[in-house]
């Protein structure tokens, strides 16, 4: 069964290109599991992809207004012309006003409107020319339009979206085509329109590969730049943005963030006596030891050479310190003399701390590792005493 599991696993990694993980393979079919990085450049990403569909639609639907004026008659023409001219201003605003902050939710937003517009022409437009009795020229042209829902369903192959989002999304399509088929029942061509829809759902699938195929590279890609090589954790590039966003989203809802510098004690005599493969070893280890203890959401960073950062989003101070002193209980791995490896750890949380700058979040968690590194390592630190000089530790 095993076997079966594995042969089927590789059928789907090869049909989806970017050397996907297995627990990142239920990031293609749902966002609800996605780390904050990647939906915060995913969702960026799809505004400015939204953008650029609407500056383009926003430039050719007026342009179509002389073919109508050419060919349809004055009660047809102009009606059709200031729908054309209401959809291109809503588009222009659409390119104008809109501005990509990072958050999914504006993503799916602008999105929505990106879609709504022209769903909502196809609709008003097929029911206008429903209303006429057209012949030669003037029913090839108005023909023509039926053609929109195509390009709506297809433009849908340029966004990386999961499977969940390409079907919610291309729904209202696919239900405005049943609308204007409702609307012209008496006089519709029945196999023609089956024939016209299972085409439409073709195009779906196939734009729901395309954005599952899109974002199948972009997580390979934000994982590639975002994790240390060595030890697999966040670099500190991608540390620091996380903890930005993370700091933001906590002010706006009032919770609390906090963020523990981990340091492992006397690490330099590993690398001077064993080498630094050795010392190396230990760190892969040790990140071993402390994700085994990470809750869902904590997000582990490596901050530099022997230097760890734990952001603990939803978190406060005394929530932490528990947490961080069952890390410890734990155990960080061996050394290679057999001995436990240590750390000092200094912890900082932004309610508790009076502290809204991540910068002077990580700063304190750092003086406090310091401290708990002069006062005999191996220990945790959430407080400075009274007096104390923070930065006496050169």
């Amino acid at each position: 069964m095993n076997q079966l599991a594995e042969i089927i696993w590789q059928r789907l990694t090869g049909l989806m290109p970017g050397e996907l993980k297995k627990t990142e393979l239920p990031w293609l079919a749902t966002p609800f599991q996605q780390l904050s990085l990647l939906t915060s450049r995913r969702a960026t990403m799809i505004v400015n992809r939204v953008r650029l569909f609407a500056f383009l639609f926003a430039v050719l639907t007026p342009m179509w207004i002389l073919v109508d004026f050419l060919v349809f008659k004055p009660p047809l023409w102009w009606q059709l012309a200031l729908m054309r001219l209401g959809a291109s201003a809503a588009f222009t605003c659409l390119v104008l006003f809109y501005r990509p902050r990072g958050n999914l939710l504006d993503a799916y937003r602008a999105m929505a409107l990106l879609f709504a517009i022209p769903t909502l022409f196809y609709i008003a437009s097929y029911s206008v020319l429903g209303s006429h009795e057209l012949t030669g020229l003037s029913a090839a042209v108005s023909s023509g339009y039926a053609f929109l829902p195509f390009v709506l369903l297809a433009g849908l192959s340029i966004f990386p979206l999961t499977l969940i989002e390409n079907l919610i999304l291309a729904s209202p399509i696919l239900i405005a085509q049943l609308v204007a088929a409702a609307l012209r029942w008496p006089h519709l061509d029945l196999p023609a329109f089956l024939g016209t829809f299972w085409l439409l759902v073709l195009i779906t699938g196939v734009s729901a590969l395309a954005g599952m195929s899109q974002l199948a590279f972009m997580i390979a890609l934000v994982r590639q730049a975002t994790r240390d090589p060595l030890t697999g954790m966040f670099s500190r590039n991608s540390g620091e943005e996380m903890l930005e966003l993370q700091l933001i989203l906590a002010n706006r809802s009032g919770a609390p963030l906090a963020v523990a510098f981990i340091d492992l004690d006397h690490f330099k005599s590993i690398n001077d006596q064993y080498g630094h493969e050795a010392g190396d070893k230990v760190l892969i280890i040790m990140t071993r030891h402390i994700q085994a203890c990470l809750r869902r959401g904590d997000m582990l960073t490596r901050w530099g050479g022997e230097e760890f950062l734990l952001i603990m989003p939803n978190t406060d101070l005394e929530q932490a310190i528990q947490a961080l002193e069952r890390l410890r209980e734990h155990g960080l791995g061996l050394r290679p003399d057999g001995a436990p490896v240590t750390a000092s750890i200094g912890v900082a949380e932004r309610m508790g701390d009076a502290t809204e700058d991540w910068r002077a979040l990580v700063e304190l968690a750092d003086h406090r590792m310091y401290y708990a590194k002069q006062n005999g390592r191996n220990q945790v630190c959430a407080s400075l005493p009274a007096g104390h000089d923070p930065l006496a530790h050169g």
